[in-house]
């Protein structure tokens, strides 16, 4: 039982590992647009248990680390094995600090709650750990036969782990092998550790095929206006559907602002410009073109850069037409130009309550935001 007065937790991050198995530097890959271990710092540096982080790691990654987070406690060279580098980051850790917690940068999924739990477990016990149990049939090599051993008694460990400072140096001081985990220094030394639940979005980034459970969403917006044109003849296009009222809206395409801002919102979700960028009015090619077009082709565009569209949600701000009775229709226009069900297409209308240009009927005004994943 810790029966330390007003425990304090300082967090290792450790980002030392080369990386061998993954191919390349996985500590770079971006996970909601940072860097995996930055993402790793940030849940380790918000929790309220945590007094302070540093980290270990390459000798040459030291200086990219201090520059993204300059307020770190320390940026250490890390060793040829884990053992090693823990050592160094141990030497660095503040000295006010009861407990540590060491946590893997290649794991940038642990929940604020995980975090927590596990301190709290080791502020209560001396050391914490999380795992998970099995549910595959374990089988161990023994000659030419396979022995199946009980999965019930087997964990898969995780981190962060949380030990007690001073129990975790006597054990690193009497225990020279390299082990894989760092709650072992502690069994080994014969110090009792506390299990606590792991979590399986908890994983940690070891080869390329783990990738694929870690999509990258973003998100667009996109806002277009028109006005009526003074050709009382000129089509009105709305979403790729023709209303029957005239005049339509004045431009070089055909005006139509409701796809228009969808195809902005697509664009600037992938970061690739906006509408005329790719079409501008001053190319004679696109007069009169239907904005159908445009659509279908912002779309393929994205995906040739590997990315899928989520969904899209409109809105036409328009005293005229009344564009609801329509909007199944033009759901369905954009769906279909995109490739997406019809259920993640929604398109709304409102009115601008007779206020300024939009309310006296000078033209229509279009809002969009499209999410999309890679």
């Amino acid at each position: 039982m810790n029966t330390l007065p007003n425990p304090k937790c300082f967090a290792i991050l450790a980002a030392s590992g080369s990386s061998v198995r993954f191919g390349s530097d996985k500590l770079n890959l971006q996970v909601d647009g940072i860097p995996v271990w930055r993402k790793s710092y940030q849940i380790l540096i918000s929790c309220p248990l945590v007094s302070g982080v540093g980290v270990v790691t390459r000798q040459e990654k030291i200086s990219e680390i201090l520059a993204a987070e300059p307020g770190m406690t320390f940026v250490v060279s890390g060793g040829e094995t884990r053992a090693q580098s823990i050592r160094n980051a141990m030497a660095h850790v503040p000295r006010g600090s009861t407990h540590v917690l060491i946590h893997d940068a290649a794991r940038p999924f642990a929940s604020a709650d995980l975090i927590e739990r596990v301190i709290a477990s080791a502020f209560e016990h001396g050391a914490a750990f999380p795992g998970l149990s099995l549910t595959e049939t374990v089988r161990q090599a023994n000659n030419d036969s396979w022995h199946e051993l009980d999965r019930s008694q087997i964990m898969r460990v995780q981190t962060p782990q949380v030990v007690r400072r001073d129990w975790f140096e006597q054990a690193l001081s009497q225990i020279e092998d390299d082990l894989t985990d760092d709650v072992g220094y502690l069994i080994a030394a014969g110090f009792p550790v506390q299990l606590v639940q792991g979590e399986p979005e908890n994983m940690k980034i070891t080869h390329p095929s783990d990738l694929p459970q870690m999509p990258e969403y973003r998100m667009g917006f996109g806002y277009d206006v028109h006005r009526f044109s003074e050709d009382p003849n000129r089509p009105l296009w709305l979403g790729g559907v023709e209303f029957d009222e005239r005049p339509g809206l004045e431009g070089h395409s055909d005006a139509d602002a409701l796809l228009h801002a969808v195809v902005d919102a697509l664009l600037g979700a992938a970061g690739e410009g906006d509408i005329g960028v790719h079409y501008p009015p001053s190319d004679e090619q696109w007069k009169d073109c239907p904005s159908v077009r445009f659509l279908s082709e912002a779309a393929n565009l994205l995906k040739s850069k590997g990315w899928h569209i989520v969904n899209i949600d409109a809105t036409v701000v328009a005293e005229r037409p009344k564009v609801m009775p329509k909007s199944l229709e033009i759901r369905k226009v954009i769906s279909e130009s995109i490739e997406v069900a019809i259920e993640r297409v929604s398109v709304k209308a409102t009115t601008n309550e007779k206020l300024g240009s939009i309310g006296k009927s000078e033209g229509i005004a279009c809002y969009a935001v499209a999410t999309i994943r890679r």
